[in-house]
């Protein structure tokens, strides 16, 4: 039995500074829950795609820790699952 969850894609965001670093945030429907990504700039032009959705291991989510964060991915979290296929590409 598989213990992965459903997350996301709940913010998309790039680093300050000369890293070039995109940083993905994927929150499970209720919003407690979120795992983060973080890609170099560059990978995105190699033929690996970050899709909407990406079904992560229990024990690699992190636990929202404030109530507006909670609202605001569960929010996000909702429109995701609404308006795009789970392997739509970002």
């Amino acid at each position: 039995m598989s213990n992965d969850v459903r997350t996301w894609l709940v913010e998309r965001t790039y680093s300050d500074g000369e890293q070039n670093i995109i940083i993905l945030v994927y929150a499970t429907p209720d919003g407690t829950r979120y795992h983060r990504k973080e890609r170099s700039l560059t990978s995105f032009e190699s033929d690996v795609r970050d899709t909407y959705a990406v079904d992560v291991p229990e024990d690699e989510l992190g636990r929202v820790a404030d109530e507006e964060t909670r609202e605001s991915y569960a929010a996000a979290a909702t429109e995701m699952a609404e308006s795009h296929e789970p392997t739509d590409t970002v």
